[in-house]
């Protein structure tokens, strides 16, 4: 799944053409770095062409990859295994090395999530993350840094709400790269200030103010939520 660190590679993005753009479909992409702290952004998935080894390749629209590169995370390193070229279709070896600091060790290294499910391609296969077509609008893509452990990544976590009156109450649960779920003690649901802790049901609950909210859910050990946003009547 991941080779080890021979070279750094420089990356540039640049712009394709204004019909590419448009075509593109946007996903929420989430990219958490090694200190806990993430980047969240609606992304085009619109080509790019990038810098590896000195060779110019194009990464494919509607491609992991090509949204990582079109959200400017900070210095991307990339590795290709394959025989990237100008076209798109070509991209399926390349590999992300290096996110800013984050640089793959060994087995651990940078991975990604298509919703729930560790992806099963590369970040640029032209067949998709997991080989039954490409990225879609609106589905989430999570990058992560896996610290590989009996044969899997970190769970991410899973973070679903419901109102009661003057109630949030959040529901966390933590996937594994295949996406099977459990509900999670201990996790820190946070929203406008306040936080909870869940219980062994994985929920907790928060009392808060009337109005808009933007709630996260982390653990120490995992990987943190998407933000979900909820409406308090």
């Amino acid at each position: 799944m991941r080779a080890p660190v021979l070279v750094t590679v420089a990356l540039v993005a640049l712009g394709a053409g204004p019909a590419a753009e448009a075509a593109a479909p946007k996903v929420r992409q989430m990219v958490v770095f090694r200190d806990g702290s993430a980047q969240t952004k609606t992304v085009s998935t619109r080509p790019s062409t990038v810098r590896v080894a000195g060779r110019r390749c194009t990464t494919g629209q509607a491609t992991a990859l090509a949204a990582l590169v079109r959200s400017r995370p900070g210095e991307l390193r990339l590795r290709d295994f394959g025989s990237c070229s100008l076209r798109g279709r070509d991209g399926g070896g390349l590999f992300v090395n290096a996110i800013r600091d984050d640089v793959n060790r060994g087995q651990n290294g940078w991975v990604y999530k298509v919703g729930r499910r560790a992806a099963t391609a590369g970040a640029a296969d032209p067949s998709g993350p997991f080989g039954r077509g490409r990225l879609r609008t609106g589905q989430r893509v999570s990058w992560f840094y896996c610290r590989l452990r009996n044969g899997g990544c970190q769970r991410t976590l899973g973070l679903s709400v419901r109102t009661e009156p003057g109630t949030l109450v959040a529901s966390v649960r933590g996937y594994d790269d295949e996406g099977r779920g459990v509900a999670v003690e201990g996790a820190s649901v946070a929203a406008s200030g306040s936080s909870a802790l869940t219980d062994a049901a994985g929920e907790a609950r928060l009392a808060l103010a009337t109005g808009r909210h933007t709630v996260v859910a982390r653990k120490e050990g995992s990987i943190r939520s998407f933000a979900e946003r909820v409406e308090l009547p």
